[in-house]
Order: C-alpha cells, then structure tokens, then sequence
C-alpha cells in the first residue's frame, strides 16, 4: 500500500517486466518460448506446456469491454475521492484467453459488452503506471 492508502501492486521478478513496461508507455505480456502461447497474469512457468522459458511481448493495447461493475462504496478509504467508480475485464485482441483488470475513463454501460477499447497510461501513482482504457 502506498502513503495515500492507494494498493501498489507487488513488484516480483515475474511482474516487474510488465509494470516497467507501463512506465515505459508499453502493454506486455509473456510469450512461452516453447509453445509460443501468450499468457497474462505473469507467472514463472507455462500453464500449457510447463516451459520456464519465456519472452516478454508488446501487444497493440486494443481489445474488447468483456465484463464491468462499478464500485460502491469504495473498501478503502483512500479511493473515497474515486468512488463510485467502474471496474472493468478487458479482452486483449492478440488472443481471447488474455483478459486485463483495469478502469474504464468513460461510462461502461454507454460503451457497452462488446465494445472496443484502447489502453492509456496515464500519470504514475507513486512511480507505478496503471493502464487505463479508453473507448476505441
């Protein structure tokens, strides 16, 4: 947790690559070097063919609204400014198996289950970059 009570994500060696990326104005996800399959959250070994070996890829950052919900009240005290605020499952267009959580910066139900949507970065929060999407 960060001094303003926002959650900070935990920086491991299998999720560091992918936050240094969202500083970097990247969206990046592991590809096994084995059976080539995209994989999303970061984890040390393939789920399909139990490779070790992997590479981390840029994706196009477009996808699809695949589910949303929007949170009230806020759990913390923290996101009391935010709230309510809307939670949203992305589908990655690189492969349907790949789905991101993220926050939406328009209204969910006007975009729709099935719209397009476009990864932002927007400012850090303590020196952490969380993708942000955006109607397509």
């Amino acid at each position: 947790m960060s001094s303003s009570g926002i959650l900070l994500p935990e920086l491991t060696e299998e999720t560091a690559p992918f936050w240094e990326g969202t500083a970097r104005g990247e969206l990046l996800v592991q590809k096994c070097d084995s059976c080539g399959r995209l994989r999303f959250p970061p984890r040390p070994v393939c789920p399909w063919c139990r490779s070790f070996d992997a590479t981390w890829t840029a994706m196009s950052g477009q996808g699809t609204l695949w589910s949303w919900v929007i949170a009230h009240p806020p759990l913390l005290p923290a996101y009391a400014a935010q709230a309510p605020y809307n939670v949203i499952v992305v589908q990655l267009d690189e492969d349907v198996s790949l789905r991101m959580v993220g926050n939406l910066n328009d209204d969910p139900e006007a975009l729709g289950i099935g719209g397009t949507v476009q990864v932002l970065f927007p400012d850090p929060i303590e020196d952490v970059v969380f993708p942000h999407w955006v109607p397509a």
